[in-house]
């Protein structure tokens, strides 16, 4: 048996609407699926504006220039996540101070935030690991006690919950991703969540190149003018109109995601309680919106022979993240601090595949040679 680590999913609708978007002859950025999209997530998730870009990357590099990043300023963030959440405000000049993960999960270790902030932190960025909640109120009071900003990298996130709220509608700014590993895709994409609403309108001005074009296209200005900086963030309609076809059966994508991400984890919790491995834990005020399913190892060498056993049933399992503070590009640049929890991760952490075809008979599969590994 063959099982790939992912598979984008189709709902038969993209087909229909990028002709759809072709046909009207309108289907560079913001476009009229752009705008559907932009209305579709505003109403569903409640934010202040929502504004579609070319990726996840190009939505937090928004964040920083909204965030008004300056060279020296401090940004707290997580060592174990992707290498954009730390990029888009190394673009800007930020240094950057990485915590550690929790010692029974990887998002960001909230006790030890605290002690990070000096007078030149300018904004704590937490990112959701498998989409499963940091806990925002915590991490919302420490904001507010030392008036700071939040971001949240929402890229594993749709769906997710942090009682009951969206996840990257609770920070300042938030991000989601719609890559093709994701559960919505789009093959690449990403999406700006503004919470903050006087954010808004220099939001969509950096959306559109630093100009007013948007609000020049409404009819709410007379001229269409270089007002600020910015950028092309924004993709074109077929993106949109791909994104608008996904989030039509998302209802559907989800509950079979978490029907998978639960059978695992029932399948595997008997390995847990003998401490053989470690599951991933959901707080009380989390929700699961099945992205991604994960165990950790006891080491590095365990993990290491744990994959290999997998690729040889032909499971292809993966290891994660590499710790950011330990990187080629940023190990110089760190501050020496030891993050044992955020190396413990990137060690031994493996992520199973996960993704809406996958059968019932193959995650069998996958947890009788997880099982046969551990004897």
């Amino acid at each position: 048996m063959k099982i790939p680590f992912n598979k984008p999913h189709f709902t038969g609708k993209e087909q229909r609407y990028l002709l759809q978007a072709a046909m009207k002859g309108r289907f560079s950025g913001n476009g009229p699926y752009t705008k559907e999209a932009h209305d579709l997530f505003r109403e569903r998730y409640g934010v202040k504006k929502a504004l579609l870009t070319t990726s996840c990357t190009d939505a937090l590099e928004m964040i920083a220039i909204l965030f008004k990043i300056q060279p020296g300023d401090e940004v707290i963030m997580p060592s174990y996540t992707f290498v954009s959440t730390a990029n888009a405000f190394v673009l800007r000049g930020a240094k950057i101070v990485f915590a550690d993960s929790m010692p029974d999960h990887p998002n960001i270790d909230i006790d030890s935030l605290e002690s990070l902030i000096t007078p030149k932190t300018k904004a704590i960025v937490v990112m959701h690991y498998g989409g499963i909640a940091n806990d925002m109120n915590r991490i919302i009071a420490l904001a507010n006690k030392y008036n700071l900003l939040v971001a949240e990298d929402a890229a594993q996130s749709i769906e997710s919950t942090y009682h009951g709220q969206q996840l990257g509608t609770i920070g300042h700014l938030g991000a989601f991703s719609f890559h093709e590993t994701k559960n919505i895709v789009t093959g690449e994409g990403g999406m700006l969540l503004v919470n903050e609403e006087s954010l808004t309108e220099r939001a969509e001005i950096l959306w559109e190149k630093g100009t007013n074009r948007a609000a020049f296209q409404r009819g709410e200005v007379q001229k269409y003018e270089w007002v600020d900086v910015g950028s092309s963030f924004l993709p074109s309609d077929l993106v949109a109109a791909t994104l608008c076809a996904q989030m039509s059966h998302v209802e559907d994508i989800q509950a079979k995601r978490v029907r998978h991400w639960i059978k695992y984890f029932e399948g595997l919790k008997h390995l847990q309680a003998k401490r053989k491995i470690q599951l991933p834990i959901i707080p009380e005020y989390a929700s699961i919106n099945g992205h991604l399913f994960y165990i950790v190892t006891g080491d590095r060498s365990e993990r290491d022979r744990l994959l290999g056993q997998l690729q040889a049933k032909g499971i292809n399992a993966v290891f994660h993240y590499l710790s950011l503070h330990s990187s080629p590009y940023y190990k110089d640049k760190h501050d020496g601090r030891e993050l044992p929890n955020a190396d413990r991760y990137s060690d031994c952490l493996i992520r199973l595949p996960l993704y809406y075809s996958l059968t019932e008979k193959e995650i069998n599969y996958v947890v009788k040679a997880v099982e046969e590994f551990y004897g």
